[in-house]
């Protein structure tokens, strides 16, 4: 048995983790990384970056679709899913390399293997002990699946999804949340007839109810099927096919079907418990500052209860560092965190939903929504959408919701608006480049300021 030590030991090497490795590196602190697979964890290898390189490649294949209705002479002649592979892992590859290159430079120690939280605030890996000052958790998310519901062969998770040498046919999607849709959006572009089941009423039911409305239209215009309000009763399985019963009694025939009913925290067998660290249905309790229910033990990430974010468990990660060094980091609220569907048409928000508002402020509270076909930019590209905004009356904005193609690239400036508590007449003095989609926010603004110009 050897023992190593360091200023800080993290268990993890995704998002959260490598985030608290550098700044604590940069911070002075020296730091031991364990991870078990590669760093940069789910959202680069598994999950953020090859999933939305998909969604580029099926994006391209929209475009040549419909390329002669702008005039350019394209044909589409199909999707070769060997390539389209390669190009997806040549991005994953590129960006590792950068970020190990980032980990070396720093002095970061890595440690390949799975480490075990000890009762000691130990972390061991084998017969190995590192011990430090402190100790982040960040060993982030698994996809989970229903009870009685096995993963294997024509079965897949989004792990086994990204895998596929192939294009389905057909496919069946269980879970109308982000990864749902995401597939449901790729498979589509490159050819799949899709159908997606989805237990609650609306897809991306997380979303304002206008956004998920706004994306179901999208979606049947697009042939893609989606089963609402309805749940799933059981699969059965051959080599070529599965049959997907649903309890209201119908079965849908497809080559796959993928389980897209979310992610759970990746805590069980890791020594948690045994060491004291208060855990509740999975995720590690923390409290305002990150700290566990142990002194000089953290948790960032998927393992905290709340958005499963990459770049929540980023920002996390970074706070972590900053609080072990003895800095003042700013907790920043779940309300003001970003979220993006990168489907097509894109989904985003920041803040509260009008229904959440509402709960909140009771009729103290405005929404408005712009119609992305008054937006010039969005009509040279196509796509259908609208942007909501939510202001409490006489008061700041509390949201902004829309659904578009691209719209994950504004999501900033209504991040800025409801973090800062702006109000309407603030935002509406402006300017927005012409043409550009954010003008379409600024007419929301503008609409909420008591003087709209392209709207009534």
């Amino acid at each position: 048995m050897t023992d190593h030590t360091a200023d800080v030991v993290i268990l993890g090497g995704g998002s959260g983790g490598y985030a608290a490795a550098i700044r604590a590196a940069e911070l002075g602190k020296s730091v031991i990384l364990i991870e078990k697979d590669k760093v940069g964890g789910t959202c680069l290898h598994r999950g953020c970056i090859p999933t939305k390189a998909l969604l580029h490649a099926a994006e391209v294949a929209d475009h040549v679709r419909d390329a002669g209705a702008v005039g350019v002479t394209a044909t589409l002649e199909g999707i070769d899913i060997a390539r389209v592979t390669t190009y997806r892992e040549g991005i994953v590859a590129k960006k590792f390399k950068g970020l190990e290159g980032l980990v070396k430079a720093r002095g970061i120690t890595v440690v390949a293997g799975e480490g075990r939280l000890a009762p000691d605030r130990s972390v061991t890996v084998g017969d190995d002990v590192y011990r430090g000052g402190d100790v982040i958790l960040a060993t982030g998310s698994y996809s989970r699946t229903l009870p009685g519901l096995e993963i294997g062969g024509r079965v897949l998770t989004s792990d086994g999804a990204l895998a596929l040498e192939e294009i389905p046919e057909r496919v069946v999607i269980l879970g109308g949340g982000v990864i749902g849709v995401e597939f449901a959006s790729v498979w589509r572009s490159f050819g799949a007839e899709v159908t997606v089941v989805e237990a609650l009423d609306h897809l991306v039911p997380n979303e304002d109810i206008a956004l998920s409305k706004a994306l179901e239209r999208a979606f049947r215009k697009r042939g893609i099927t989606a089963k609402l309000g309805v749940r799933f009763a059981g699969v059965t399985q051959t080599d070529a096919a599965v049959s997907v019963a649903l309890e209201d009694g119908t079965a849908i025939e497809a080559n796959y079907l993928l389980v897209a009913v979310g992610r759970g925290p990746a805590t069980a067998g890791l020594g948690f418990e045994e060491a004291g660290v208060a855990i509740e249905r999975g995720f590690v309790t923390v409290d305002g500052r990150l700290q566990t229910s142990v002194p000089h033990v953290w948790a960032v990430g998927d393992i905290v209860p709340g958005l499963q974010l990459a770049h929540r468990g980023f920002q996390q990660g970074i706070f972590a560092a900053e609080q072990i060094a003895g800095l003042s980091p700013v907790a920043i609220p779940e309300s003001t965190i970003p979220r993006v569907t990168y489907s097509s048409p894109e989904v985003a928000s920041v803040g509260l939903t009008e229904a959440q508002a509402r709960e909140l402020h009771g009729d103290a509270v405005v929404a408005y929504e712009y119609n992305l076909a008054g937006n010039g930019k969005s009509e040279i590209l196509g796509t259908a959408g609208i942007v909501k905004v939510i202001r409490q009356v006489d008061g700041p904005v509390v949201g902004v919701h829309m659904v578009g193609d691209r719209v994950g690239e504004l999501i900033t400036e209504g991040q800025l608006a409801v973090g800062w508590e702006a109000h309407p007449e603030d935002l509406a003095p402006l300017i927005h480049a012409h043409p550009t989609q954010s003008e379409a926010l600024g007419e929301a603004f503008l609409a909420l300021a008591g003087k709209p110009l392209h709207a009534l």
